[in-house]
């Protein structure tokens, strides 16, 4: 039995277009015997309008013909150009250039030595390495092992500042759910919220900043005011 595209719609045009049994109906869909009789007396699928296997490539007309004339013969589906369309594509490994691919341990190194909590799945995925390449740096078994540095993995190209965003998020939500389930104190800096920033009160501050109401002596200060000159002196 192959897998269906939309098997109630395509069973919904079988029960009203072919003489096929309820059985062969139900083998070739994938449903239940009493899903196939519930169709054909109104009760199942009512709503749903009928699909031709046929016309968008899952049964030929010669498969047919010979379901029809054959009450026990199982009829076989064809692979279906729509279905395969249809299917979930697997993403592709991460190319990493290889011009890169030297600063990609140093980059292990970095998560190892700054978010533990990101397990050697994510950072494989992230970095297009192995997870036998990340249990060396993280062992210190690695061939270059003494030259090694954490550098971040934005910094070297081999990320975007979104994924790796995403990956550090998404990795301590799961350790913090674990704790949670285990009862275990939130105690590491990962899991914890950002503290708040403490700005350091300065005692030799400029006065002005700290007070609210400023006259126009402390903006200006103390100006010695400009001498006023008689008229009769400016007509002289």
């Amino acid at each position: 039995m192959a897998e269906i595209l939309m098997p109630k719609a395509t069973a919904v045009w079988l029960v009203d277009n072919t003489s096929l049994s309820f059985e062969q109906i139900a083998d070739f869909c994938g449903l239940h015997l009493l899903e196939v009789k519930g169709i054909a007396d109104g009760e199942v699928a009512r709503d749903i309008r009928g699909a031709d296997p046929i016309a968008n490539g899952q049964l030929t007309r010669e498969e047919l013909d010979k379901a029809e004339k054959t009450p026990s013969y199982r009829m076989q589906a064809q692979k279906s150009r729509h279905a395969e369309l249809l299917k979930p594509q697997k993403k592709a490994p991460r190319y990493t250039p290889v011009s890169r691919r030297q600063d990609r341990p140093d980059a292990i190194y970095w998560f190892v030595k700054n978010h533990p909590e990101v397990t050697d799945a994510q950072i494989s995925k992230l970095l297009g390495t192995t997870k036998t390449t990340i249990e060396q740096v993280r062992n210190r078994t690695h061939w270059n092992a003494a030259n090694l540095k954490p550098v971040d993995p934005v910094t070297l190209g081999l990320v975007s500042q979104i994924e790796l965003d995403a990956a550090v998020r998404k990795a301590a939500e799961v350790k913090r759910k674990q704790a949670e389930k285990l009862g275990i104190p939130l105690d590491d800096p990962s899991l914890q919220p950002a503290a708040p920033v403490v700005v350091p009160f300065d005692e030799e501050e400029d006065t002005y900043s700290r007070k609210a109401d400023l006259t126009v002596e402390d903006v200006f200060g103390s100006a010695p005011s400009k001498p006023v000159h008689d008229e009769e002196d400016d007509e002289y």
